[in-house]
């Protein structure tokens, strides 16, 4: 298989070309459909495409990773001697005070990047809730900002009119029943942190899970799933709520491990491969470590991807039949970063000219590569162009002629068509070091099948971290 590997900055992009077969891997193929899963309130977010990751917590006071700069990690991973002692690390939130914290300002930047929705870590793997939770002492109350963030920034999601959406980890390594047991008593901590989440918020349009541990039997996660939507109807959920149940002493109801895979894969770091068969979201850090590990929460070390590159990893997601969650970490004082608020900035005008490639496209026809990508709407194909060769682009023939084709935002483009290939050509033989978006208008016909542009073989779309238990 060919793969591209765009360096970007310390962001590592992966973008791999891949047959129109799905691949599911034996255990996912036989639970491939739930029973009761209605597809129709996926469609915001097939169409919406874009949206915005928030990690964010006391971790900010000291500029180390959420969750992971803790020293132990119970249950979990066996944590690192040189990471901050535990009680150093959970005492942050006695010092958390965001004073310069603008919910309004936050979701109006992200709508005028053109994110349609907002996803943000109401609780991490540390524990801490960012919301005035009745279940545990270390939440936002307790803090010296007191204010209750998830309010605040849900207010705000509704009132400029996105899509909201809540990250919760199951895991956690400070509440003292995790695990403990039949882990009866985490069981009902987490449900009912859930209930809080999806009840006090108005409406919740995603729930992002992120892992636990253990196994099956120590989970009730059909009591859990008919809860969140009882109260919350038409939400749609990630595939990890169940992530690295790995400690199996029986086979799990198919049912079971079906209806915990969600609604959406979540490659995590890296853009996905191009498949039509299931949906995708690639969630992305806008900034990581010189290492190229970390970045999520703010960490003053870290350096952010420039804008082009931003754009050409939504390029990327878009036209391999995927969405892209774009993270920020804001800091302590509840300020985006300013390298990461200038590329959000940047994403307005760019949307202006390219947001009708975006928004409300399938990928397809031409499967994503080395070249770039496409992604179609109605009679018209969006050409995502990474690569031109001496100002030119060879592509295998449509079955339907081209009638029209232009650059958006960019200079005046030629093309020729025939049976055996479509050449587009930009004026002059000009050569282009940043992407572009040629639009390609169709006559009627019929509808457009894959189109294979360079060899690929089958390949599994990975769905998210090594598992840091090493475990299978």
């Amino acid at each position: 298989m060919k793969k591209i590997l765009y360096t970007l900055a310390v962001v590592v992009m992966l973008v791999v070309a891949s047959s129109p077969c799905c691949y599911a891997a034996p255990e996912e193929a036989a639970v491939k459909e739930t029973a009761g899963k209605d597809s129709s309130k996926m469609d915001w977010w097939l169409n919406d495409k874009f949206g915005m990751f928030i990690h964010w917590g006391p971790s900010s006071v000291a500029g180390v990773e959420i969750g992971w700069a803790r020293q132990t990690h119970p249950f979990d991973h066996e944590g690192k001697p040189e990471k901050i002692p535990d009680a150093v690390y959970d005492a942050l939130y006695k010092e958390f005070n965001p004073v310069d914290f603008d919910a309004d300002a936050l979701v109006r930047t992200a709508k005028e990047a053109g994110m349609k929705y907002i996803v943000f870590t109401a609780k991490h793997h540390d524990g801490f809730s960012n919301w005035a939770t009745q279940l545990s002492d270390y939440n936002i109350s307790n803090t010296p900002f007191k204010r209750d963030i998830c309010k605040e920034l849900a207010d705000a999601v509704h009132k400029h009119g996105l899509k909201l959406g809540w990250y919760y980890s199951t895991r956690d390594w400070t509440q003292p029943d995790y695990l403990i047991g039949d882990n009866s008593k985490y069981n009902d901590f987490y449900h009912g942190q859930i209930r809080e989440l999806l009840t006090n918020y108005g409406e919740v349009s995603l729930l992002w899970f992120d892992h636990v541990a253990g196994q099956w039997s120590d989970y009730r996660f059909q009591e859990l799933f008919d809860m969140i939507y009882e109260l919350q109807p038409g939400i749609i959920i990630n595939n990890r709520a169940a992530k690295f149940v790995t400690k199996q002493t029986e086979t799990p109801d198919p049912a079971l491990v079906a209806l915990t895979q969600g609604d959406f894969k979540t490659p995590e770091g890296k853009v996905g491969v191009f498949h039509k068969e299931f949906p995708w979201e690639t969630c992305m850090p806008m900034s990581k470590m010189p290492d190229g590990l970390g970045g999520w929460s703010y960490r003053p070390e870290a350096v952010t991807v420039n804008f082009e590159k931003c754009a050409q990893m939504l390029a990327a997601c878009v036209s391999g039949c995927g969405n892209m969650l774009l993270n920020v970490g804001p800091m302590s004082n509840g300020s985006l970063r300013p390298s990461e608020l200038e590329n959000l900035k940047k994403f307005k005008p760019w949307m202006e000219t390219y947001g009708e490639s975006i928004y409300g496209t399938e990928g397809g026809p031409y499967i994503s590569g080395q070249w770039g990508g496409s992604c179609t709407k109605g009679n018209t194909i969006y050409l995502h162009v990474f690569q031109w060769q001496d100002g030119t682009l060879q592509l295998p023939p449509l079955p339907r002629k081209v009638l029209q084709c232009e650059e958006l935002g960019g200079e005046k483009v030629g093309f020729t068509q025939s049976g055996s290939e479509l050449l587009i050509t930009l004026e002059n033989g000009k050569t282009r070091s940043l992407h572009s978006v040629v639009k390609l208008t169709l006559a009627d016909g019929p509808d457009v099948s894959l189109i294979q542009v360079e060899g690929a073989m089958l390949k599994k779309q990975y769905g998210t971290l090594v598992n840091q238990m090493g475990e299978k």
